[in-house]
């Protein structure tokens, strides 16, 4: 990037055409994201002052962003530390696993579901829990994660958006922490298969390993979960699982071959067949808005 008067138009011009040039998935949009955190300001007030110089000091730190992103692919979200996700400004830093749009579909699940109380296993940033605790003040979670950097995150994000009175934070591996019973264990585990990762594109392989290896057939946490939940469960209670693209007919045979009395999947916004909900004892599962 050469060293001139720049206004936030130029700027953003000359570096989306530096990340096209470098094979960067969404070079427009990652550039207006990572200048407008270097300028502290929403992305649409670029362009409102589009003829404003920029300094030197924004276009150096500018530079070293645009630096990363390109040589050592790390993703956007990490740069910035900062992800939306249903709405909400959630921070993100390495130690978590950056919120996807599609586990949306995992939040709207639980909350047709309806549970006055329930348990987000491996809760990461806290995305899930979060969200689930802003549109319903009334339920409370227990948010478990055997990460105690990740616990961290959560708890910022959670303080942050005012909620943190209704999460219990928990560290553990598992279901192995819980107490007492649940209307709705909730969980995004890994699901990749550990000889895919490597074929990953490279922004996925900056996230945590931990939070992307589901084991040799992407099964691992899936089985575990599917094992020992159950016995934390209400009767009825539900078990809600976002899985991977084709996983989602084997997740259901081991929810029934684990005693599941009614089986429901759910499709993500893109159609991919992305939760699928273990009712345990008597009980339906409610039609929902997915």
């Amino acid at each position: 990037m050469p060293d001139a008067s720049w206004t936030p138009l130029e700027l953003l011009r000359w570096t989306t055409g530096y990340f096209e040039s470098h094979g960067i998935p969404s070079p427009r949009l990652d550039a207006e994201l990572l200048l407008a955190h270097v300028l502290e300001v929403k992305r649409i007030d670029l362009y409102l002052r589009f003829e404003e110089a920029v300094d030197e000091a924004s276009r150096s730190r500018f530079r070293e962003l645009v630096r990363r992103r390109t040589g050592e692919r790390v993703p956007v979200a990490y740069l910035t530390g900062r992800r939306e996700f249903w709405s909400l400004g959630l921070g993100v830093t390495p130690d978590v696993l950056i919120p996807r749009p599609e586990t949306e579909t995992l939040v709207q699940t639980i909350l047709d579901l309806a549970p006055a109380r329930w348990a987000d296993v491996g809760t990461g940033s806290g995305a899930i829990a979060a969200a689930v605790s802003l549109e319903r003040p009334d339920c409370r979670v227990v948010a478990v994660d055997c990460s105690r950097a990740a616990l961290e995150v959560a708890r910022a994000n959670l303080e942050r958006l005012d909620v943190l009175d209704r999460v219990e934070l928990c560290e553990g591996d598992g279901v192995a922490p819980l107490e007492g019973r649940f209307d709705v264990i909730a969980s995004n585990p890994p699901y990749i298969p550990s000889a895919e990762l490597e074929s990953l594109p490279p922004e996925v392989r900056c996230e945590p390993a931990e939070a992307l290896d589901g084991g040799p057939d992407g099964m691992r946490v899936i089985a575990a979960l599917v094992r020992d939940a159950p016995a934390k469960l209400e009767a009825p209670g539900h078990l809600v699982l976002e899985v991977g693209a084709g996983q989602a007919p084997e997740v259901e045979q081991r929810l029934r071959g684990a005693g599941a009395t009614a089986v429901e999947v759910r499709k993500d916004l893109a159609g991919i067949e992305r939760v699928v909900i273990g009712t345990f004892g008597d009980g339906e599962v409610p039609n929902g808005s997915v």
